[in-house]
């Protein structure tokens, strides 16, 4: 346990789309994909989560997804969503590191412990309205108290106070690991004691949201608030309403950045529902693009948001390559939306 704890501190670990074409899993897109996220510095990644939407792939497409990640990132950790024993044992003999277990009402300390018992337990605080539990602090500290379990991801959403009283508690108990998984705060997380990353933003752009945890531990304040503004401004057009539908702007966000082939974003993976309201207006409006904005040469699968990340991308990674720039500074358009681009 100390061992992977040492390995997860101020580490970025993206919880992963699966990368979906022509109504099944894409296996050579998430063989690029592996290929991709190998050559950043990100501590390992988290599949079958919510972003990867482990309980609604088939068993044997969740089994091909961790051994793709397992064979691809040999020597970091891999986390695995798990939400019963069968999906735990799945996790281990797939040579998962961990699991992220998703949380249940009824009787959470004994179903944690049960789990515990297949790999190290990483509790999941989600909210509501994405499936999850509001436990008490008191439940939080007796499930903290389990000794299989290594931490917690805090994904509120939005709730700071939430999640400045369940920082609060883990500090308290040395030895556990305090994970964020908030998108829309994620500096602010890492103030507040946060010691790792386990997000979906991190499935673009993973290297700049790696550096941003390394100023964090470094004290390079400087850099430290230049990239919690340009993470900031991510999450604001990725993690919207509606919120399921960030899953394939996470997908379109990982292809605009070179990770995978646009085409293995087209048919989006099975998800909650809900997830297919990002139809192409709903997304060219929670993006913010603009509505003159040419379609032409994005094809047919939600042009405009696609295109959008197109511009958003490049803008973003533009940003976070120049430590010198103010920040302040934001490309041109709407001002709503700093990162919106304006090409036609």
């Amino acid at each position: 346990m100390a061992k992977l704890l040492s390995r997860l501190r101020q580490g970025l670990l993206p919880a992963v789309p699966v990368p979906w074409s022509n109504g099944g899993l894409d296996q050579p897109a998430l063989a690029a994909y592996v290929r991709w996220m190998a050559q950043y510095p990100v501590a390992g990644v988290a599949v079958s989560v919510h972003t990867g939407r482990g309980r609604h792939l088939s068993p044997a497409d969740r089994r091909r997804v961790l051994a793709a990640w397992r064979d691809g990132l040999a020597d970091r950790v891999i986390v695995a969503g798990a939400w019963d024993e069968a999906s735990a044992v799945e996790a281990r003999d797939g040579g998962a590191d961990a699991i992220l277990v998703f949380p249940r009402r009824d009787d959470p300390v004994a179903y944690h412990e049960r789990l515990s018992r297949h790999l190290p337990v990483i509790l999941f605080y989600l909210y509501e309205a994405a499936g999850g539990v509001a436990w008490s602090l008191d439940t939080l500290g007796e499930l903290l108290a389990l000794p299989g379990v290594l931490g917690i991801k805090v994904a509120t959403l939005d709730s700071v106070m939430t999640f400045q009283d369940i920082a609060a508690r883990v500090r308290d108990l040395p030895g556990k690991l305090l994970i964020t998984g908030e998108d829309r705060f994620l500096g602010y997380s890492l103030l507040l004691g946060a010691e790792a990353a386990l997000i979906g933003m991190g499935a673009a752009l993973p290297d700049l949201q790696a550096e941003l945890l390394t100023s964090r531990v470094n004290g390079d304040w400087l850099r430290f608030v230049q990239l919690t503004a340009l993470c900031d401004d991510f999450a604001r057009v990725t993690f919207r309403a509606p919120m399921e539908g960030y899953v394939r702007r996470m997908l379109w966000a990982a292809a605009a950045d070179g990770a995978i082939p646009r085409d293995a974003c087209a048919g989006g993976a099975p998800c909650a529902r809900g997830c297919r309201l990002t139809s192409s207006g709903s997304v060219a409006s929670s993006l913010a693009i603009s509505p003159g904005t040419s379609a032409k040469r994005t094809g047919s699968t939600s042009p405009l948001a696609f295109s959008a990340m197109t511009c958003l991308i490049p803008s973003a990674r533009a940003r976070g390559s120049s430590p010198s720039m103010p920040t302040s500074s934001r490309p041109t358009g709407r001002p709503d939306s700093p990162l919106w681009c304006s090409r036609r």
